[in-house]
Order: C-alpha cells, then structure tokens, then sequence
C-alpha cells in the first residue's frame, strides 16, 4: 500500500492551497481516509476524515469552515481545501486510510509520508 501526499508549500496567511494524496494497492472505496498535522514540537493531531462513499465527513473545531476534505474514488484520490490559512496551520500534512471513519490516530493502517505546509504571517 502507498499513499502519497502533495501540495503543500508556503503560503501567506490567508491564502489557499489544496493538498492531494493518491493512494495504491488497496481497494480506495472501501477505506475511509483522514488527514492528520504534526506542528514542530507538538504531537500529531486530527484534522479531517471522510466516509468511504464521500457521504459523511468530519472536522477537527481547529480547521472547522476553513478546510474540506473530498475523495475521488476514480482517482483514487482524497484532497483537503485549505482556505483562509493561518500561520497555525504550519505542519507537516498526513493522509491516512482505514476501514472504518474514525478520528483515533492508532486505528489508522496505512499513512503518507507527509507534506510540508507553511503559512508566513
């Protein structure tokens, strides 16, 4: 199984970016998939995860009316908008796939390697 994650870059605070993850080897319609951040000294945290039908989605109260999370199952591809960028949101970016829709990190199989999103106030 891979899942590789894109987009990221640097941006100033209130700007956009959309990160991509594409994932391999695994049948994509049958997990649901999260994104995860890991700021620079802090433990990695929640932000987003969607159903495997795209049908239901949840956020983390940090990125609540900021991000979205959508899913292509043609594609294989699960996307997270990021609008209105706050320095904040400065991380690394994970996408992560499971079976069942869950916020729990430890109940995730599969992870990206990450992508660095960095917002300049």
């Amino acid at each position: 199984v891979q899942l590789q994650a894109s987009g990221g870059g640097l941006v100033q605070a209130g700007g956009s970016l959309r990160l991509s993850c594409a994932a391999s080897g695994l049948t994509f319609s049958s997990y649901a998939m999260a994104w995860f951040r890991q700021a620079p000294g802090k433990e990695r945290e929640f932000v987003a995860v969607i159903s495997w039908s795209g049908g239901s989605t949840h956020y983390a109260d940090s990125v609540k009316g900021r991000f979205t999370i959508s899913r292509d199952n043609a594609k294989n591809t699960v996307y997270l908008q990021m609008n209105s960028l706050k320095p904040e949101d400065t991380a690394v970016y994970y996408c992560a796939a499971n079976p069942l829709e869950t916020e729990t990190e430890y109940r995730y199989d599969y992870w990206g390697q990450g992508t660095q999103v960095t917002v300049s106030s």
